[in-house]
């Protein structure tokens, strides 16, 4: 804190030991002793107090950048599923108009009529064989608990 020389301290303790007495000098020293410590602990706390605060005001800009991370990242992905909602609604389009209007492409095979397109469903172009040996049918919409399942797997089955 402060630049004292060892000649210097002996300076000091001779005029305080003038001036105070021998008798009151252990009682001066213990006093300034107990002064000194109170001061640097009270430093302490008001070094760590601003050091707190400095990473308080830290945190709160890193919190910002992540949501606005985060909100980025949201609109992203809302665009995206925008744009593959509206890839899905065209195909279905295109194959609505391919195919004819709601009649089975063989009689009796009430699983080859398209199924009614909902805002959630996903459509699936899938080539299988009919079961009278015919040409093959063009299958739209899926079952309610399969999943998804390629042309591959299905004509595997």
């Amino acid at each position: 804190m402060f630049d004292f020389g060892f000649s210097e301290l002996i300076v000091i303790g001779i005029v305080l030991l003038v001036v105070v007495g021998p008798e009151r000098l252990p009682k001066v020293a213990r006093t300034a002793g107990h002064l000194l410590g109170r001061v640097q602990r009270y430093v302490t706390d008001v070094k760590s107090d601003i050091q707190r605060e400095m990473q308080l005001e830290e945190l709160k800009k890193l919190q910002e950048q992540v949501k606005h991370q985060a909100q980025e990242l949201e609109s992203s992905v809302r665009s995206g599923m925008a744009s593959v909602e509206s890839e899905v609604d065209r195909t279905a389009g295109e194959l609505r108009s391919i195919l004819p209007d709601g009649a089975p492409a063989q009689p009796g095979d009430a699983s080859a009529t398209p199924a009614p397109a909902t805002a959630g469903s996903q459509l699936l172009a899938a080539e299988r064989p009919s079961e009278g040996g015919g040409r093959p049918q063009l299958e739209l919409g899926l079952d309610a608990g399969a999943g998804v399942a390629s042309g591959a797997e299905k004509t595997k089955a």
